[in-house]
């Protein structure tokens, strides 16, 4: 038995996968083992290091205000990089020269720098051309250099989207006087929003992920930075390690389950209701109304 992309294993292949699954789990398992017993072997595991996490003041003090930052400046980004990049995407499709060009070379120029270069750029033109205060300074910084590199990204992102759909589309739009903005808004971008949607949802959890950078680099406050004040007072680094190894997991993890609700939503709205009326109750009405022909008996689809 073949399928469109593979042909379907056989039963010497099924055995030997079968087999495989076996051996990596079982090397999984072994790998875990040792972690641990390295980690205890270490006195990692001694429940000293990871009683503060049971208290409040850990929480309150360090890992709650380092996560709000961490929410604060990706989700600055996000708002301003999603209708940025969107913008500079259409704008590389324009038929106009003078807009396709510029926006290109924005877009190839701010794709090409490291996120990291970005912020201490962002941080030093912010030091030296404006009076923003030292305290707000690095979350200027890590927003701008977050904006800058993923408003590029997500622009190729929305132009693939965009440039996935079937030609059908565009020609049926203009085959009914459509002009190309109104044929962009009305009938290309929701149909592309499906489509471009794990993109950008994998963009938006390198947006989470790249707020570290900032407190690498710059000293601003959000989790990761917040992670090594409460290793340096409670002396349990690989402890914090893990716990806000967990916090990333699931933050990404929520972001990730919502994407997948919002995208199975979507496709089930551009579904048809597969509704029916009778023929008497469509009695008068315009075909072109109901966009077809009416059933020959009672019940008729539309």
């Amino acid at each position: 038995m073949t399928s469109v992309l593979y042909d379907a294993p056989g039963p010497r292949a099924k055995r030997r996968n079968v087999l495989l699954s076996v051996v990596f789990f079982v090397l999984l398992a072994l790998f875990l083992w040792w972690v641990w017993q390295t980690m205890g072997d270490k006195g990692q595991l001694k429940w000293a290091l990871w009683q503060p996490f049971t208290t409040s003041d850990a929480w309150t003090t360090y890992l709650l205000p380092g996560l709000g930052d961490t929410l604060k400046a990706a989700g600055l980004a996000m708002v301003i990089a999603l209708p940025l990049g969107a913008f500079f995407g259409i704008a590389r499709m324009s038929d106009h020269r003078w807009v396709r060009v510029p926006a290109g070379v924005v877009v190839e120029f701010f794709r090409s720098i490291p996120v990291l270069l970005l912020m201490l750029f962002a941080n030093e033109f912010y030091v030296r051309s404006t009076n923003i205060g030292s305290e707000e300074r690095p979350l200027y910084a890590v927003v701008t250099g977050l904006v800058l590199y993923n408003a590029s990204v997500l622009a190729e992102i929305v132009r693939a989207g965009i440039l996935s759909l079937p030609k059908g589309q565009t020609e049926a739009a203009h085959a009914i006087g459509l002009r190309k903005g109104q044929t962009m808004t009305t009938i290309l971008l929701p149909q592309s929003v499906t489509v471009m949607l794990p993109a950008i949802v994998s963009q938006l959890v390198v947006i989470v992920k790249d707020t570290a950078l900032g407190g690498v680099m710059l000293g601003f406050t959000e989790l990761l930075n917040a992670r090594s004040t409460l290793a340096a007072n409670y002396a349990n680094v690989v402890a914090s390690f893990i716990v806000v190894g967990i916090i990333y997991i699931l933050l990404n993890l929520a972001l990730t389950t919502f994407a997948s609700w919002l995208e199975r939503r979507l496709r089930r709205s551009k579904k048809s209701t597969g509704a029916t009326v009778a023929l008497e109750d469509a009695t008068g009405l315009n075909p072109a109304q109901v966009g077809g022909g009416f059933g020959t008996g009672a019940g008729g689809t539309i």
